[in-house]
């Protein structure tokens, strides 16, 4: 059995198809969504359909939640701010619900997913380094967490103290507990423009990052062509 797992697609279609074409050719059994469907590119309904069909554990992520409200859009940053402006416009009703009744944590079989942290799940805090891992794992009851919302895959893991690893491939050995950010399919951040997904080999107890060229061309003509900030366009080559 084989799991991709990937998160923060953030309407990015072109990239949504890429990743699962990728884990097609690569034998995925089993699809999970971390969250953050919508937000940022231009593209929300598409993407949500396509997770939809998929028929998979998905979670909700920042983005997803603050899409689905009519609440005022109070601090994000400008780019954020007038992203989800537009994505709530180009959402229907019935979308919005969906986005609205999706949980914050769910377990899979034996390991655990969610967007942000396990410590307070609903306030979208951001790990950024192993001292703010060291909180999620005091509520990691499983061996394995896969999250995201950071944009930029890497993996933490705790026997005793906390270490951080950054190799593409993690084999999971007894005894440790791991946390592990898969990266963002629409939007990465840690330099480099193609999606990232993870591959959890479930069977043989391995964690693979990928990395997966899309026509980012088409996003961002698509994102200048609905009105969105031309920032949006130009940051998805540079990876930020």
């Amino acid at each position: 059995m084989k799991f991709a797992i990937f998160g923060d697609v953030h309407a990015n279609l072109e990239a949504l198809h890429a990743m699962l074409t990728d884990a097609a050719e690569n034998d995925c059994t089993d699809f999970i969504c971390i969250g953050d469907i919508v937000g940022y590119n231009a593209n929300p309904s598409e993407c949500l359909r396509v997770i939809q069909k998929l028929d998979c554990p998905v979670i909700k992520g920042n983005h997803d939640e603050e899409a689905s409200l009519d609440t005022d859009l109070v601090g994000l940053n400008p780019l954020a701010e007038a992203a989800l402006s537009w994505t709530r416009a180009a959402l229907s009703e019935e979308e919005k619900e969906w986005l609205r009744n999706l949980r914050l944590l769910r377990q899979v079989r034996d390991f655990t997913i969610v967007h942000a942290t396990l410590d307070t799940p609903s306030g979208w805090a951001y790990v950024m380094n192993k001292f703010d891992a060291m909180a999620s794992f005091s509520y990691q009851f499983t061996q394995v967490c896969f999250y995201g919302h950071t944009h930029a895959p890497v993996t933490y893991v705790k026997e005793g103290s906390v270490t951080e690893r950054r190799a593409p491939v993690i084999r999971l050995e007894t005894g440790k507990k791991y946390f592990v950010n898969v990266g963002s399919v629409g939007q990465p951040r840690d330099g480099n423009w193609r999606s990232s997904y993870a591959i959890f080999d479930y069977d043989n107890k391995v964690i693979t990052n990928r990395r997966v060229e899309y026509d980012i061309q088409t996003a961002q003509s698509k994102i200048i062509s609905e009105g969105l900030p031309e920032m949006l366009a130009s940051r998805l080559l540079l990876g930020k």
